[in-house]
């Protein structure tokens, strides 16, 4: 039977799912798969619950990105794909008639998003589909294959080990240091920095902006976004006259032919943010989880070759994302008995999928070891934490790796580290959309020798 509108509607700003997503969506699961939900300022949209609605929503062609193809055929891209129809100053002008709302873009305005960068928002690789999508994509897939995230893992480990053995130096009289500001944050932005080939000298910069836009709102945003597209803009021309190795450089030299110069910032920005971002706060709810569950813990310390699987099961358990892109239906269609109609937005709630008991047994219970055999990328994945289909994360083999030797040298140099607070006491952050420690109180204990 398909029905038209569901029972439930859900405040995704409500403070329950602030706090407790897992626990709330799971309520929800069992008794709406399908839910309308409300955000200040954003036209009301479709949520996603269950892990099988959640795979169709992503996978599925008659579902796009780009609220623009909606009326696209075939799902060809539209011709104006890097518009902002309020800003007079954009070449294709403002659009004839509304068409469907942009929710991401709603989503951004809301918090404080200056209305001129509704195009590079509009440009990025996120917001892409077909043709279009795998232009983009692929300019810079090579540098997070599986044999380049191989070849960086050396690099990586060095730093994570230089920023562990520095924790000593940011602890507090009580002997406590934050381990969300000292490691499992400035550990992935080294390195994406390190792949794009940002100047270490501008990287503290671009860890501030970036920090504005995971906070999700406040004061500072707007100023950050102008300052990061313009400095994306400072550097491509500097690559472009200053060839140098880094991504800063293929994107430069692609900038006229594969890439227009919207698009090129758009890219850079999506890379920088959602290459630490999402890293970061798996690092941060992956240690606080093992922190918390001393007998998992002790897994993974008897074995560290069970850390992949592991670094999997905290990505399902205690993912950094809480929901997905929006995705629009193409045509009128059902999902989950439910009509969705042309034009509506579903939005796949990746912590309700992998959570759902119908495909995890005792999804609630963190188990190190409950992932499969690895597939080709080494990966125990069966969770949907890093998407799934065409827009699967692009640097989910990077992120995976990071958190993997993030944990290793974490453990290996403190064998003693322990939670300075509750499990209970430790502060998340007010973002709905993701969920993310705003700091990790540990203590450390004595640091191995080196040669251990």
């Amino acid at each position: 039977m398909t029905t038209a509108e569901p029972a439930e509607t859900v405040d995704l700003r409500a403070d329950y799912l602030v706090r407790d997503p897992f626990g709330a969506f799971a309520d929800l699961r069992e008794r709406a798969p399908l839910a309308r939900a409300t955000i200040p300022g954003v036209d009301p949209f479709w949520i996603a619950v269950r892990y099988q609605d959640v795979r169709t929503v992503l996978s599925d062609p008659r579902f796009v990105n780009n609220v623009d193809n909606v009326s696209s055929v075939d799902g060809v891209d539209c011709p104006a794909t890097a518009t902002d129809p309020t800003d007079p100053t954009d070449p294709t002008g403002p659009t004839d008639a509304p068409g469907p709302a942009h929710r991401t873009e709603q989503v951004w305005r809301a918090r404080g998003m200056p209305a001129e960068c509704a195009k590079y928002l509009r440009a990025g690789v996120f917001g892409a589909d077909g043709a279009r999508h795998r232009r983009m994509r692929g300019l810079v897939h090579p540098a997070f294959t599986a044999g380049a995230v191989e070849r960086l893992r050396p690099r990586i480990a060095r730093l994570a080990e230089e920023y562990a053995r520095a924790l000593p130096e940011h602890a507090d009289r009580d002997g406590v240091v934050d381990l969300v500001a000292h490691f499992a944050y400035p550990l992935p932005v080294a390195v994406i920095c390190e792949l794009l080939g940002i100047p270490e000298a501008d990287r503290p910069q671009w860890r501030g902006w970036s920090s504005y836009l995971g906070r999700g709102a406040g004061p500072g945003l707007d100023e950050a976004l102008r300052a990061m597209v313009a400095a994306a803009r400072e550097l491509v021309e500097r690559r472009r006259g200053e060839p140098a190795e880094g991504l800063l450089s293929r994107l430069a030299a692609a900038e006229g032919e594969a890439l227009d110069p919207i698009e090129t910032v758009s890219l850079i920005l999506n890379l920088v943010v959602a290459g630490h971002e999402t890293t970061a706060t798996l690092i941060g709810n992956g240690t606080a989880a093992l922190l918390a569950h001393p007998e998992q813990l002790a897994l993974v310390r008897a074995d560290p070759a069970l850390l992949p699987a592991a670094v999997d099961e905290l990505m399902r358990w205690c993912g950094p994302t809480i929901g997905g892109v929006p995705r629009y239906a193409t045509e009128d269609l059902t999902l989950a008995g439910t009509l969705i109609r042309k034009g509506e937005a579903v939005v796949p709630i990746l912590a309700g999928a992998n959570h759902d008991p119908r495909v995890y047994a005792e999804p609630e219970r963190l188990d190190v070891r409950r992932a499969s055999a690895p597939d080709r990328d080494g990966h125990h994945e069966a969770h949907l934490g890093f998407g799934h289909g065409a827009h699967r994360c692009l640097g989910a083999v990077l992120a995976h790796e990071e958190a993997v030797v993030a944990f290793d040298v974490l453990l290996r140099t403190y064998p003693g580290v322990a939670l300075a607070v509750g499990p209970e006491a430790v502060e998340r952050g007010p973002n709905p959309a993701a969920w993310h420690l705003a700091a990790l109180p540990v203590r450390l204990g004595p640091q191995a020798r080196a040669e251990d």
